[in-house]
């Protein structure tokens, strides 16, 4: 069955190993990011790999206008329909502290743009009667924690539509997944300190293909992730208060 494959943030690590593994699988991509320059070096990359088809469209957060030719382009093309978000940004904590102007931005690169994108292709999904929505959210969104509490709430918020697009989709035949992955080698990542068990983003987009084959609904990565995380949203808050974590 053919397939086509939108990816929003498609030079992001993740997205990149992600969009490597579907080439080889023979699907459609269109790689959307606000690289142009890097967007065509990776389409012609997975055209070498095998892609059916690799065009790269661009695609900022915070600008609606950059949508339609998107959905334009999703429209016309055949078979079933697919979408998969890795954009995002996370300034640091204390830097949101001095600027809370920055705040504005977190949402939107991390919750209110790629909402807004998946909420105009949501009836799609709805009209063809399947297909598959990816969101890569973050453990960061499981408990508001001191280090990183503004990227969270925008991840969180993320998670929670998504629980919302997966009822409404489910019921049309589509699905939709909430990936949380923990540390990922990456440039978003780079020189932060205080990381430690960081996953290459190909373990990522492996557990991802993974998931979207048996249709799973959320999922940690690395899975380790899942214990690490329960044991975290179960400390007691007079208690969890006092950590920095």
């Amino acid at each position: 069955m053919q397939h086509t494959w939108v990816i929003l943030g498609a030079t992001s690590a993740m997205a990149r190993a992600f969009a490597r593994a579907l080439s080889e699988q023979g699907h459609a991509l269109i790689l959307a990011g606000r690289d142009m320059d890097d967007l065509k070096t990776l389409a012609a990359d997975c055209t070498l790999r095998g892609a059916s088809d690799a065009r790269a469209l661009r695609f900022d957060a915070r600008e609606a206008k950059h949508d339609a030719p998107i959905l334009d382009a999703l429209e016309q093309a055949e078979g079933t329909l697919n979408a998969a978000v890795f954009i995002g940004s996370m300034p640091e904590q204390a830097r949101i502290d001095d600027n809370p102007l920055l705040l504005q931005g977190v949402m939107q690169d991390n919750f209110t743009g790629p909402a807004r994108f998946l909420h105009a292709f949501a009836p799609m999904i709805e009209a063809r009667g399947g297909g598959t929505i990816v969101g890569v959210g973050s453990v960061a969104g499981d408990r508001g924690r001191i280090g990183n509490y503004a990227y969270g709430a925008s991840k969180s918020a993320f998670h929670t539509y998504l629980a919302g697009l997966r009822n409404r989709l489910g019921r049309a035949g589509g699905h939709v997944i909430t990936v949380k992955p923990g540390f990922v080698d990456s440039a978003m990542t780079w020189g932060i300190k205080g990381m430690f068990l960081v996953a290459a983003p190909g373990i990522v987009a492996r557990d991802i293909l993974r998931a979207v084959n048996k249709r799973r609904n959320v999922i940690y990565t690395p899975g380790f992730w899942r214990l690490i995380m329960l044991i975290i949203r179960t400390i007691p808050e007079p208690i969890f208060k006092k950590l920095s974590i």
